[in-house]
């Protein structure tokens, strides 16, 4: 029985497939399935790693600053008063609002409806965007009224020696 590697007794040449076929088993390099598997395992799992660190990577990233940052002296805050700062980068607006009650409040100054920036209404006690009309509630940063959604990311802030700092901003 001839198995195609060796020529044809009867006709002392090669089989028809070779001369079609001429590969070289030796010298070639072929992936196994078990090669193939293992890369697309392992390709599949670093995208899954790379996707995670950035998802959840820079969350805790801004998160976790502790940059503490002087605001100023806290008689300028006046009761029922509100200020502007920029916190933790100059990229950052935040408003500081010290309520009828005197406690200092402060919020991400742009809007989580479409970055608009949110503005302190007296009259109503409330932070108000004026491009589509929200309103978030002063006490939680949580919006009461309008298209936004999701609250103010919150700014905490502290007061000692006379002077406010900023020392952490909150998801």
């Amino acid at each position: 029985m001839n198995t195609g590697t060796e020529p044809c007794t009867s006709c002392k040449k090669s089989a028809k497939w070779r001369d079609d076929f001429p590969v070289e088993w030796e010298g070639d390099n072929y992936v196994t399935r078990r090669e193939m598997v293992k890369f697309l395992t392992l390709g599949s799992l670093f995208l899954a790693v790379a996707n995670w660190i950035t998802a959840f990577g820079s969350r805790s990233l801004r998160r976790g600053s502790q940059n503490r940052q002087l605001l100023g002296p806290s008689d300028d805050l006046k009761v029922n008063g509100s200020a502007l700062f920029r916190y933790p980068t100059e990229k950052d607006p935040c408003i500081a609002v010290r309520t009828v009650e005197g406690k200092l409040v402060a919020y991400s100054q742009v809007c989580t409806h479409l970055s608009c920036a949110v503005v302190y209404d007296k009259a109503e006690q409330s932070l108000f965007c004026p491009c589509h009309n929200g309103r978030f509630n002063l006490e939680q940063g949580t919006p009461i009224a309008g298209p936004p959604t999701r609250p103010l990311p919150r700014i905490r802030l502290e007061e000692s020696g006379g002077q406010i700092y900023a020392t952490e901003r909150e998801a």
